[in-house]
């Protein structure tokens, strides 16, 4: 019983494999890298919920809603 030895179009896509493996885990690390800095930087993460909040007002005075 013998293997047949790999021929050069597997080694060449077994190469490109690993290179997209590698920039595909580089991408998961940027983004769970910013994930971490934006989550523990400390500022009030708000969503648009449709309420008013004063809080959140850039200038002039806040409108009290329904």
């Amino acid at each position: 019983m013998s293997f047949r030895a790999t021929h050069e179009l597997h080694r060449r896509r077994a190469g490109r494999n690993i290179g997209l493996a590698l920039v595909l885990l580089a991408f998961i690390a940027i983004v769970f890298g910013l994930t971490v800095v934006k989550v523990t930087s400390g500022d009030p993460m708000q969503a648009f919920d449709h309420v008013s909040r004063p809080e959140m007002a850039t200038g002039g005075t806040a409108v009290q809603g329904d």
